[in-house]
C-alpha cells in the first residue's frame, strides 16, 4: 500500500562549503534528533559540488518544524526551499 512522506529539498549559496563550517555540528545534530524522533526519515546533501540538501520527512508539519530550528536556515545559507508530498510505493 502506497505511503506518503514529505520531501523537503533545500537551495544551498554557492560557497555553501566555505560559510557552513561554524554552522554544521548543529545542523547534524537537529537532523539527528528529528530522525531519533521518528520525523526525519533519511536526509543528506545533493550534488558534486555540494548544492543543496534533500530530507524526507513524515509530513508537511515535520518540515516546517525542522525548517524553524535548522541553523543552516538561520544563518541564510538556504536560498531556497520545497516541500512536496512524495507517494513511496515501494518499502522505505
Amino acid at each position: 500500500m502506497p505511503e506518503t512522506l514529505h520531501l523537503l529539498s533545500y537551495d544551498y549559496v554557492a560557497d555553501i562549503l566555505e560559510r557552513r563550517a561554524p554552522h554544521r555540528e548543529a545542523h547534524l545534530a537537529a537532523i539527528s534528533a528529528f530522525h531519533r524522533a521518528g520525523r526525519i526519515v533519511m536526509a543528506g546533501a545533493v550534488g558534486d559540488p555540494v548544492a543543496g540538501g534533500l530530507f524526507v520527512l513524515r509530513d508537511a508539519a515535520d518540515a516546517a518544524a525542522f525548517m524553524a530550528e535548522d541553523p543552516y536556515v538561520a544563518a541564510g545559507l538556504v536560498t531556497a526551499h520545497r516541500v512536496e508530498p512524495w507517494t513511496v510505493v515501494t518499502p522505505v
